[in-house]
């Protein structure tokens, strides 16, 4: 969605959230869509937040809601599509199945793929139409069920690490656990491109801590796992999973 059409859009959710006093929901929205979104709200609304339906999503809707409001229930559904484990399905396979229904990529949040399963996360409004209407990805046949069963399938498997580091700061540890330099962990900070437990995050001097949850947009997702040991030259020893 081109950056104006969708600031409109939220504009337009927030305006009606004021009006009728309600809570407001608009997405799903990418990385990129809710860094410039939540750049534009910064200043125009106090009460908004993002959820995709994990903590960790990439895909996120976006609420805006009033002082009154208790914690907002996001219009959000998941799907679980069974298949013979033998079978091979990537993203592409399930994005192109759910497009051929009709469905526009904003009712589609994370699809998240296992051998044998995938968790895919839906508008709402839109789970019982796809419910009905598919019974294949591709040539390949699935069962569909609602909800989804711990744990989430996890798409790439994670390889535990360790690094040292000289502080917490977030961009140290971006440039640690990226293989980038401190300048371009810096950069991607400041454009937005780093989140921490799923929420973006803008400031080079935030300290990280055991089990944040890192998201490197190109680069990967990184959880701390620990980060109490110190080198001899008092280096701060960190060990993470990579995924």
């Amino acid at each position: 969605m081109e950056s104006e059409l969708l600031l409109a859009r939220v504009s337009d959710t927030l305006n009606s959230c004021r009006l009728n006093n309600k809570p407001k929901f608009f997405g799903f929205l990418s990385l990129e869509e809710s860094v410039l979104v939540d750049n534009f709200l910064k200043n125009r609304c106090d009460n908004y937040c993002f959820f995709g339906g994990t903590q960790d999503a990439q895909r996120v809707y976006l609420c805006c809601y009033p002082e009154w409001t208790d914690k907002p229930v996001f219009p959000i559904d998941a799907l679980t599509f069974n298949f013979r484990k033998i079978d091979e399905l990537s993203h592409r396979d399930f994005l192109g199945a759910l497009m051929s229904l009709g469905l526009k990529r904003e009712t589609v949040g994370d699809i998240l793929i296992e051998k044998g399963r995938a968790v895919v996360f839906f508008s709402a409004d839109v789970t019982e139409y796809v419910l009905k209407n598919i019974s294949k990805v591709g040539r390949i046949g699935v069962t569909v069920t609602k909800g989804f069963d711990l744990p989430l399938p996890q798409t790439d498997k994670m390889l535990e690490k360790c690094v040292t580091v000289a502080s917490l700061r977030l961009d140290c540890v971006v440039s640690a656990v990226a293989n980038i330099s401190r300048n371009s962990a810096n950069e991607f900070i400041e454009n937005g491109l780093v989140s921490v437990n799923s929420v973006v995050c803008q400031k080079p001097t935030k300290l990280i801590s055991e089990n944040d949850v890192l998201s490197v947009r190109h680069k990967g997702k990184f959880k701390i796992l620990s980060c109490n040991g110190h080198t001899k030259k008092d280096r701060i020893v960190l060990q993470f999973n990579c995924f």
